[in-house]
């Protein structure tokens, strides 16, 4: 007698699932051989002290400043350029998105004014408008988020995805349909936002962060003179469970466009096997490490590249950012390490910030309210999930 149709479906989407695990545990984990890594800056074998314990400055060469008014707000030809404070935020984040804006304007945009955009895959309230516009100077807008990208792409199948859930139940937020929504859309889709198409520069603000210290240069003025495409402040490993087919998935990718590497890359960084050893074999040959993208200074062009299209393209169709949990931080990480001149990244060292539950935390006069140093302030195991002494031995301080 012929299986009803339902349970039919659902052993080939069984036999699917048990085929793609197949794949993660057997894909080889080498493959990719790094061409010469010049790296920049000190170079550190060993982080037997954190750099963040010795006195830090502003970054070297030049710095542009407030003189007089020309980062007034209302000075339409003023020092700013184009470039945006960014946020993904819900209506019901309102009193976390004021304690992140308020710490940002207190430390530093209430001098240059930058502009601030919100974005929401609803509409915002009133309520919410008019709080955050109480909270700045500078001006600020609030947009949707197109439906279609947002949406779960046609070619995800939705069985799949609930027997990846169930496989996969013990990894963080892995039953939460919006949260992969929100990995994908950060990964490959905020930078095509109608109201961004004109923009270069953004810094990617989210709900409950904090900012410790007084920052009197223009961040985004400093990205462009010294031709910076990427900022960050934490470097962290990743659960690996989340991203075990993350790596093979690149290799398919690179195997056909290796023209893409940058021949200055930090792909050392990505497929170092020794620090966090386990996460190297569960990740089939990726360390895991990636910056924090919860904040990031960036340059659009280089997510808005023919390199990077391609790869999100890839990995979308792969299906990762839903059968497995692919967070934007890696495939962000990935593409920079790869795809990138390392050279062009660089350590924010002296923007003191947290996000629950990691720091990074100068030796600075301009700091106040976090412990210098600092790493972490939840246990004590989460000091190994610091993935900045890997960054340091194979790219340098930068």
């Amino acid at each position: 007698m012929a299986l009803p149709r339902a349970m039919r479906l659902l052993a080939l989407v069984s036999v699917g699932l048990f085929c793609y695990l197949l794949f993660l545990i057997f894909q080889a984990p080498s493959g990719l051989e790094p061409p010469s890594t010049k790296g920049s800056g000190l170079k550190l074998e060993k982080m037997d002290r954190d750099p963040n314990l010795d006195p830090t400055g502003e970054p070297p060469g030049l710095l542009r400043r407030v003189d007089g008014y020309n980062y007034a707000p209302d000075n339409k030809k003023s020092d700013r350029i184009n470039a945006t404070l960014l946020s993904l935020v819900r209506n019901s984040e309102l009193k976390d998105m004021l304690q992140s804006v308020r710490d940002l304007e207190r430390t530093w945009n209430h001098k240059f004014n930058y502009p601030w955009l919100f974005l929401n895959d609803e509409p915002f309230t009133e309520e919410f408008k008019k709080g955050i516009r109480a909270a700045t100077k500078a001006e600020v807008k609030f947009e949707l988020v197109p439906k279609e990208h947002w949406e779960v792409p046609s070619w995800i199948n939705d069985d799949l995805y609930r027997e990846s859930v169930e496989v996969l139940k013990d990894v963080q937020y892995m039953n939460k349909k919006s949260y992969h929504q929100m990995c994908r859309w950060n990964s490959g889709m905020f930078y095509k936002h109608p109201a961004l198409k004109d923009t270069q520069y953004y810094w990617r603000v989210e709900p409950h962060v904090h900012f410790f210290c007084d920052v009197d240069y223009d961040v985004f003025r400093y990205m462009q003179d010294h031709n910076k495409t990427y900022g960050f402040t934490i470097n962290i490993y990743d659960s690996p469970e989340s991203v075990a087919g993350l790596w093979p998935a690149t290799q398919e990718f690179i195997a056909s466009n290796n023209h893409y590497l940058h021949p200055n890359n930090a792909i050392k960084w990505l497929q170092d096997d020794v620090n966090r050893r386990e996460n190297f074999e569960k990740a089939n040959g990726y360390s895991t490490c990636h910056f924090w993208s919860n904040f990031e200074i960036g340059d659009m062009n280089f997510w808005r590249s023919q390199a990077y299209e391609d790869y999100f393209q890839h990995l979308d169709r792969a299906g990762g950012f839903f059968y497995e949990r692919w967070g934007d931080a890696p495939v962000h990480s990935i593409a920079l390490g790869l795809f990138e001149d390392a050279s062009k990244i660089h350590w924010f060292r002296d923007i003191g910030y947290q996000h629950i539950p990691f720091f990074n935390c100068p030796n600075s006069p301009k700091c106040s309210g976090c412990q210098t140093g600092r790493f972490t302030d939840g246990e004590q195991w989460l000091n190994k999930d610091d993935c900045r002494p890997v960054w340091f031995k194979h790219v340098g301080l930068g």
